[in-house]
C-alpha cells in the first residue's frame, strides 16, 4: 500500500517535537517514532484524531497516497 506518513513535515511547519506529541497522545517516543517513518500496519483513529488535535490538522496533511508506477487512480483494480 503506497502511503507515505508526512508526520515529520507537520511537525517542522507547527514547531512542535517529536516528545510533546507523544506524551500528548499517549503513545511512547519509539512508537511515533515507528509511525513517522511509515514503519506501521495501522494506527487507530483515536491515535490519529489526537495528533490531529494537537497539530490543528487534517489526516490528509498527515497521510499521502501515491500511486505505484503503472497503477490505477481512477480507483479502478485491475481484473
Amino acid at each position: 500500500m503506497p502511503i507515505v506518513v508526512t508526520l515529520d513535515e507537520m511537525l517542522v511547519r507547527r514547531k512542535v517535537k517529536s516528545r510533546d506529541l507523544a506524551a500528548h497522545v499517549g503513545i511512547t517516543e519509539a512508537n511515533l517514532s515507528l509511525l513517522k517513518s511509515g514503519k506501521v500496519k495501522g494506527v487507530r483513529f483515536e491515535t490519529l484524531s489526537a495528533i490531529c488535535e494537537y497539530l490543528q490538522c487534517q489526516p490528509g496533511d498527515l497521510l499521502v497516497w501515491v500511486p505505484h508506477d503503472g497503477e490505477e487512480t481512477d480507483g479502478q483494480r485491475g481484473a
